[in-house]
């Protein structure tokens, strides 16, 4: 005969505590001590005992007939970063398509600046902890964010880039690699052989060289296609860097973050007319061909499957994190030849 499920009964009964607290431990809420709710959750784990998720939606379900709408709080955690803050464009957009999700699902999201010494991280754990909030949506950083003195066993979180230095959270980012594949086949349909691409430093290390890896498999996997180096530079290209890497390799199409690549073929090869794609159409300031990274549905995404984890009651660094990846959509531009 097979045994019965654990329960919070069991739990109850092998540690010696009432189901309140037992639930409470789970939960995250009420005066349950830290060393007490690891006990617990740890113990939960190693019988088996799983939360049921329907019955979250149920008493959810419940709440809302009483008070007609159901409220619950999330945060957004922008990282203060000198030298590269305010982070620019990416996460207001993000956080945009964050909010709209939230309010759709009857949450609200509050904005959080922190790491800076006006509110560290321990600090900003209190605060959560006043407040009520449990999930927690990490905005992107420029370096790889070291996230540990938040205090992680009382949250659920969600990373929008590709990874932190610690702890490793479930996360979801733009999907560069497979963008980077679409956009040089769509290129290649269109008759271009041809394709040059120039990277930032700092930037092809943050996104752990996936545009860059993409850009090599392509090459070397599709006949016809002529192998050109990438220009990678350790900040705003100079005429000595791009000037010979197009005459050496006469790209017929430019794939880029800067808008000035054009203007810098004009004087490199005055009769040069290469085509020129914008990788984030957020930094693009003059009409061209580019790609959206969709960062509005990042946002959105990252609550849903938040607000799924406390849903769960999955509080905690999780033993296997995730990672949903978002495809650029393409936009269509004068710089590219047409379809």
């Amino acid at each position: 005969m097979a045994s019965s499920p654990a329960s919070l009964q069991t739990l109850a009964r092998l540690l010696g505590l009432s189901r309140t607290t037992i639930s409470d431990a789970l939960r995250g809420t009420g005066r349950v001590s830290r060393a007490t709710r690891q006990r617990v959750r740890q113990t939960a784990k190693s019988i088996g005992y799983r939360p049921n998720p329907l019955v979250a939606t149920v008493l959810g379900s419940i709440n809302r007939r009483r008070r007609e709408v159901y409220h619950g709080a999330l945060a957004v955690l922008d990282l203060f970063e000198p030298g590269h803050w305010p982070h620019g464009p990416f996460p207001r957009e993000l956080i945009s398509g964050a909010k709209t999700r939230a309010q759709e699902m009857g949450f609200s999201i509050t904005e959080f600046v922190a790491g800076n010494e006006a509110l560290p991280l321990p600090r900003l754990h209190g605060i959560l902890r006043s407040r009520g909030i449990r999930g927690i949506i990490v905005l992107p950083a420029w370096r790889q964010p070291d996230l540990t003195a938040l205090g992680w066993d009382d949250y659920a979180g969600i990373f929008t880039d590709e990874a932190t230095a610690g702890p490793m959270l479930h996360s979801v980012c733009p999907d560069h690699y497979s963008s980077m594949l679409s956009l040089l086949t769509l290129l290649a349909e269109r008759g271009y052989r041809r394709p040059g691409l120039i990277l930032e430093r700092g930037r092809d290390l943050r996104i752990r060289h996936r545009q860059r890896a993409a850009y090599s498999a392509w090459q070397t996997a599709h006949d016809g296609a002529e192998i050109i180096a990438p220009l990678i530079t350790a900040g705003f290209p100079s005429p000595g860097e791009f000037g010979p890497w197009f005459r050496r390799y006469r790209p017929d199409v430019i794939l880029s973050h800067y808008n000035e690549a054009p203007a810098w073929v004009r004087a490199s090869m005055p009769r040069a007319r290469p085509g020129f794609v914008m990788l984030n159409i957020l930094d693009r300031t003059t009409p061209s061909a580019a790609l959206d990274l969709q960062p509005r549905t990042i946002g959105a995404r990252a609550v849903e499957l938040l607000v799924g984890q406390l849903l769960r009651a999955e509080f905690g660094i999780p033993d296997w994190p995730s990672r949903t990846l978002v495809q650029a959509r393409w936009v269509e531009g004068p710089t590219v030849r047409p379809r």
